[in-house]
């Protein structure tokens, strides 16, 4: 007893293996009995010991957490010092009586505090979703189940079940906990919420698997959170809460962290080079300015004015909403491309994806069997035709051929529709471009597959269901592997020699096979010899091999109706060939495209399945995803191997099938060890950890689970395959209009600190030329609403004709930052030049302060002229078409007049501390800021020149 105990601990703590025992050893080792279930005191010690039936949840980042991380933010907190710095100035101006007349104390304190405010505020609004897949996991547990304990049945709470317990189940239910079945009568079980499968799976008891046997093939085994499609069992509870596969799946997706995006990384090293920049600059200008006047208070805090002024327009305060903008624009065109972002860096991460990984069914394929192959003794047809629609040729040695011109042919047709459970029904469809309706099935889509095929042929089920009426059924089950209907022909002209009934049967063609006597050959009957068996079992292999699901169908004519009970043994012998049928669920016709345009943009598409290899393999041929002797790695491959060998053969490895959901996890982790950025599609339970680890995650919109959708960062609208390569495109784009912007705002924010700093060092008495308000202004408006219109520049010709870019690449990268500093240095020295004369100016004017206002607005102007010259790095902007993107002219038209009513609307400019400039004044500012646009067009010249020489 006590050596029982350890081995039920044991077995019962690891989940391993049910699979392999009998079921004997399996009541033993849980010391249950399948008649009386357990008693109410083992239920209490099992309770205590294992926990209730329940998915646990770890503890994450609560709210206070998530908005106190958005002012870890370096460039935030050197905003924030500069805030409490300038406020402190202020109240020494106040002790002191310096303030000017009409000057108001702490507006930069405030101002600065405000869009430090809103910058953390845009921050917490993106992180705060709560992470929901673990909620919609616990959603899946049965509330009420039905068990056998201490004799009786009872219906119990899903939570209170052990191991141990005697499940009942019946069709319609969900599946409470893992168990290890006992009896079952014709069970089919769905778990594509957990395999990611479609097609119902027949479940046996009497059976024992190898230990290494992949998830989708337990078929001895059922699971938590499946659905029970038909019949009914009684089942061994055998694991409980964490311990069942989908608490695997929960403790694999709780223990996958979050790594931040590749934009995300790029800002903070953004933030990190610009402020120690601007500290080192700060320091700089001090030390200098107090070298050349020597020390004093009022020096002294005349230059913390200047580091003020510096640090201000070091940091890019419009550019975390000009980014946010930018992707929530990515986010509206990817949803009318049916991609929908659920997390707004995701967009622009899109564009760095070097390899998509993707399920199969309904991704890369229709979700649809599709009969492709039929095959009679004597001939072999070719199917055309997409999806449900009975719309098709049948090909003979390459010419379309009337199916009522071959008896064999339209007899096999007849059994698929007598022989089928399932309805063909159409809706109707007025989008523009259908066919005036959508097919759909109700019940088994391989039987659906059947009355497609035999709708291209002109046999509707309803019509033949008057002129054969079913008058007996012998059903389909796991043991028998076939399905027999009896009719009663009623037609009197669609078999000739007809008898009064007739039996068709549909199932293994083995099987069928070895219960036919003869084949049809015209319309007479053949005696089938032991050659042509072989022919037709090789046919039957041939059509496997390409991962076709194949059926065999025979008939039988007969006088009279058996009377009683239908013996099938009787019945079901003296049959008469038909032929093979061949099926696959199709790749969707866009596919072969997608996938096309992903190679040529350097991405590689990888196919993980938990389909048969012959099938996977079949698909990814057909798409071009792999090449003939490429290899297929299974999940039996991939539990034998360590993550170390794993990564050695992901490089090499575009097919993988019949995998698990740890396997899906291990295969993103390998990729992403190799330095590759994956994308990762999924619609299953068993998707979720994948998809949290991958760079992208893919949820399925229509077929996939609330779980795989709130571990995912983007949901497809379609499902389709298509739809990823086209919102990668879109982020391509996002993120060649980020590093525009940034390009055009560090680039003058740059010009805005070197002026600033040079301003002390030229012109020691001159004072600040730049308030930490007029620089916020500059940074909010003149930068931020031209960098909003950049963010819409439509894409570039070649943007899916390159390989990514290089995801963990610098954002100075690929000459940004070079081009950030002689842009900037080109600002400084212009500006400088006209802060010289215009400080010499302003003195004989007699109006001291004016030369402030006309390199603050020299600088804001000749911002715009940046906006207009930087919308292509090699075309003039004489060459670009306007039309293409005028939000670019109406950002520059907006921002110059409001930079005019800066000047000369009173109340502004008295709030901003500015001053009226003359017409003559305004011409030399605008004449000034018009050379930072001729410069980069002949920089844009000297480039295409020097391109030429050299090539």
């Amino acid at each position: 007893m006590v050596k029982t105990a350890k081995t039920a601990s044991a077995a019962a703590e690891t989940g391993e293996a049910w699979h392999s025992l009998d079921i004997e050893k399996s009541l033993r080792v849980l010391d249950s009995d399948r008649n009386t279930g357990l008693t109410n005191e083992q239920v209490k010690e099992r309770l205590h010991k294992y926990g209730s039936n329940e998915l646990e949840e770890t503890a994450g980042r609560n709210s206070w957490d998530i908005l106190l991380d958005q002012f870890k933010n370096i460039m935030l907190l050197m905003l924030i010092g500069v805030a409490f710095v300038s406020g402190f100035l202020d109240i020494v101006k106040l002790q002191q009586g310096d303030l000017k007349p009409g000057e108001v104390p702490f507006k930069d304190t405030i101002a600065i505090l405000l869009i430090v405010i809103l910058n953390g505020v845009l921050g917490y609004l993106q992180e705060s979703r709560a992470e929901k897949a673990l909620a919609a996991l616990k959603k899946m547990s049965s509330p009420k189940v039905r068990i056998v304990r201490d004799r009786r049945t009872l219906e119990v709470s899903a939570k209170e079940l052990v191991p141990g317990d005697i499940m009942l189940l019946e069709a319609g239910v969900q599946v409470a906990a893992d168990g290890r079945l006992i009896e079952e009568s014709n069970l089919q079980i769905r778990e594509a919420a957990l395999t990611g499968e479609a097609h119902a799976v027949e479940k046996e008891a009497d059976l024992h698997l190898g230990e290494d046997t992949p998830l989708g093939d337990r078929i001895n085994l059922v699971f938590q959170g499946t659905e029970v499609v038909q019949g009914r069992a009684k089942v061994l509870v055998t694991n409980t809460g964490m311990k069942t596969e989908l608490g695997r799946i929960a403790e694999m997706l709780q223990s996958v962290e979050s790594e931040p995006t590749p934009l995300q990384q790029r800002m903070s090293q953004l933030g990190n080079v610009l402020v120690t920049g601007s500290l080192v600059l700060v320091a700089v200008v001090i030390l200098v300015g107090l070298i050349r006047t020597g020390w004093n208070f009022a020096t002294f805090i005349s230059l913390v004015e200047v580091s003020l002024s510096m640090a201000v327009a070091v940091v890019p305060e419009g550019l975390p909403a000009v980014i946010t903008v930018t992707l929530a624009l990515g986010t509206q065109r990817m949803v009318r491309r049916n991609a929908l972002i659920r997390k707004l860096p995701a967009v622009e991460t899109l564009g760095s994806v070097t390899t998509i990984c993707s399920d199969k069914t309904g991704t890369l394929t229709q979700n649809k069997m599709v009969v492709q192959q039929v095959a009679t003794v004597k001939q072999k047809f070719q199917v055309t035709g997409e999806g449900y629609t009975p719309e098709g040729e049948f090909i003979l040695e390459g010419k379309s051929v009337n199916a009522n011109h071959y008896p064999e042919l339209q007899t096999l047709l007849l059994a698929c529709v007598e022989c089928n459970d399932a309805e063909l029904q159409c809706e109707a469809n007025n989008a523009p471009g259908s066919n005036g309706g959508n097919w759909k099935i109700l019940g088994d889509p391989t039987e659906g597959a059947l009355l497609t095929l035999a709708g291209k042929g002109n046999f509707q089920k309803e019509n033949l269901n008057q002129q054969m009426p079913r008058v007996g059924e012998i059903p389909f089950s796991s043991e028998r592997k076939r399905m027999s209907v009896i009719v009663k022909d009623e037609s009197e002209s669609l078999i000739e020699n007809s008898a009064n009934f007739i039996l068709f049967c549909k199932g293994s063609p083995e099987l069928i096979l070895q219960r036919c006597t003869y084949y049809l050959e015209g319309w007479q009957n053949a005696e089938l010899t032991e050659n042509q068996r072989q022919e037709v079992l090789e046919k039957n292999n041939q059509m496997a091999g390409k991962g076709l699901r194949v059926l065999g169908f025979a008939y039988k004519p007969m006088d009279n109706k058996p009377s009683g009970e239908l013996n099938e043994d009787q019945l079901e012998q003296g049959l008469v060939w038909l032929g093979l049928v061949g099926m696959l669920d199709a790749p969707r016709p866009e596919v072969r495209d997608a996938v096309a345009k992903c190679k040529n943009a350097g991405i590689r598409p990888v196919m993980i399945t938990g389909d048969h290899q012959l099938t996977a393999r079949a698909i990814a041929h057909d798409l071009g995803i792999a090449k003939e002797g490429d290899r297929v790695l299974t999940g039996q491959e991939l539990q034998k191997i360590s993550q170390q060998e794993l990564e050695q053969e992901v490089d090499q490895v575009s097919i993988y099938a019949r995998v698990a959901p740890e396997h899906k996890l291990r295969i993103v982790q390998a990729l992403q060890n190799r330095g590759k950025f994956v994308a990762m599609t999924g619609d299953g339970v068993n998707d979720a950890p994948a998809l949290k680890q991958a760079d992208i995650g893919i949820a399925m919109g229509i077929t996939g689970t609330d779980v795989s959708k709130e571990a995912s960062d983007m949901v497809l609208l379609d499902d389709n395959f298509a739809t990823i390569v086209a919102a990668t495109e879109e982020g391509r784009v996002v993120y060649t209009n980020i590093r525009r912007f940034i390009k055009y705002i560090l680039g003058s924010n740059i010009g805005e600190v070197l002026t600033i700093a040079a301003a002390p060092i030229i012109l020691p008495m001159g004072g600040v030329p730049l308030t930490p308000l007029q620089i916020l202004w500059m940074n909010l408006v003149t930068d931020g609403v031209p960098a909003l219109a950049l963010a819409v520049e439509p894409a570039e010709p070649n943007v899916m004709k390159r390989p990514p870019f290089n995801p963990r690449e610098s954002i100075f990268a690929r000459g940004l930052g070079w081009y950030m500093v002689r842009i900037g240095v080109i600002f400084a020295i212009l500006t400088i030049i006209l802060m010289e004369w215009a400080f010499t100016h302003a003195q004989g004017y007699g109006d001291p302060d004016r030369w402030k206002t006309m390199v603050f607005t020299t600088l804001c102007l000749a911002q715009m002229g940046h906006a207009i010259a930087i919308r292509s790095n090699t075309q003039l902007t004489i060459e670009l078409n306007p039309m293409t993107n005028p939000y670019v002219w109406g950002a520059v038209i907006l921002t110059t007049i409001l930079q005019l009513m800066l000047i000369y609307v009173p109340p502004l400019r008295a709030f901003f501390g500015t001053q009226v400039l003359d017409f003559g004044e305004l011409m030399i500012c605008l004449g000034f800021s018009m050379l930072m646009f001729v410069w980069i067009e002949l920089e844009k010249l000297f480039i295409r020149w020097f391109g030429k020489t050299r090539s």
